[in-house]
This record gives structure tokens, C-alpha cells and sequence, in this order.
């Protein structure tokens, strides 16, 4: 689980979310030390992070080539997933002008969690990298602050998640929309599959 962070306003909305995907191969307490290492934010760089994998005796594989924002019919859609004993578990976040669902995906079930109408910032990730982008987010932004300023927040929520965790890649993608569409319709399209 890596880092999907949104801000939805009444005249839009911008997610992004990095590329990293990581998958840990090894003995399940060695794969969980590790996670829990880099998880917390213990490992920062890419390199202390084949280090300790080495040293846990863990093979990792590491690829930042994973798009995990993507925008269709209008609505900005986001997901991060983990695997947690062979079962894969997804979050994702659907977000356009003023309203926003989450869904949970559990192999190919999909159960919609909540549905709001407003504006909100959201951050999917693991706990320290919601903490980084929470705190980034809250510190910059102001009553006055809008849409664009929204938009290079989250530019710096990203790369400030990016240097104090080797969980996040460097690279990112960002989308923005100024559509009002109605979330659940893709949410329910998604959901018949």
C-alpha cells in the first residue's frame, strides 16, 4: 500500500498517487518485520531498503511503472491495495466536484463504505504516509486557498511522502476535474464489473 491523496472541492477535484508497488517474497514473520519497518517510516531510501530486505532475508521487487489515479466519465478515481495472507484488499476512492464515494474491494467483491456530499482532503496509504500527507496538507492550506492552490499542495504532499519513505516512488501522476458527475454511477459500473 503505497499513496493516493485527494482534495475535493465545490469546483473540482485533483487526486494523485504514486507509482511504487512492492512485493515481499520470504518467511511470513521476516516479510512482516520488514513491512512493519517500512511502513512506520524506519526506511527512507531505496537503498536502506535492499539493505534491510537483505538483511531480513527478503527478496523484494520494486517497480514504479503502477498508474493508481486515473479519470472516467468525468470522476477521478483512485486505488491502493495490499495483500494480506494471498487475499487482495483494495481501497478506492471516486471523487469529482462536491461529492466523493469510497468502496472496499475484497478479491473481486466490491462493497461501497461511504458516499459524501462537500469538501474534504483524503489520503490512502499506510499510516505514516497519511500522517506526512495530512500534516503537509493542514499546514499549507488556508481559508482563503482554492482549487490551484489545492493542486501544487498535493504536488508537495507527494514529494515531501517521496523523500521520508522508500513505501512512495518519486514519480506521480495527477488528475484534476471540474466535472460535478455523479460519483455512484461509476461506482455501480464498476461494481457489475
Amino acid at each position: 500500500m503505497t499513496l493516493v491523496i485527494a482534495f475535493i472541492g465545490k469546483n473540482g477535484a485533483v487526486m494523485a498517487g504514486d507509482m511504487r508497488e512492492i512485493t515481499f517474497e520470504g518467511e511470513k514473520p521476516d516479510r512482516e518485520k520488514l513491512e512493519k519497518e517500512l511502513y512506520s517510516g524506519a526506511i527512507v531510501t531505496d537503498e536502506e531498503l535492499a539493505k534491510k530486505a537483505e538483511e531480513f532475508g527478503v527478496k523484494i521487487m520494486v517497480e514504479d511503472c503502477k498508474e493508481k489515479v486515473s479519470e472516467r466519465d468525468g470522476v477521478l478515481v483512485g486505488e491502493v491495495s495490499s495483500v494480506e495472507g494471498g487475499v487482495v484488499k483494495k481501497r478506492r476512492l471516486y471523487a469529482s466536484a462536491g461529492n466523493y464515494a469510497i468502496a472496499e474491494l475484497r478479491d473481486s467483491e466490491m462493497t461501497p463504505t461511504s458516499q459524501r456530499k462537500g469538501s474534504n482532503f483524503i489520503a490512502f496509504g499506510n499510516e505514516f504516509t497519511k500522517q506526512v500527507a495530512n500534516k503537509c496538507f493542514k499546514d499549507q492550506w488556508t481559508k482563503k486557498s482554492n482549487l490551484q492552490d489545492a493542486v501544487k499542495i498535493i504536488i508537495m504532499c507527494m514529494e515531501t511522502a517521496a523523500k521520508k519513505t522508500a513505501s512512495v516512488s518519486r514519480q506521480f501522476v495527477i488528475v484534476q476535474t471540474a466535472s460535478n458527475a455523479d460519483v455512484l454511477k461509476v461506482v455501480e459500473k464498476d461494481r457489475k464489473g
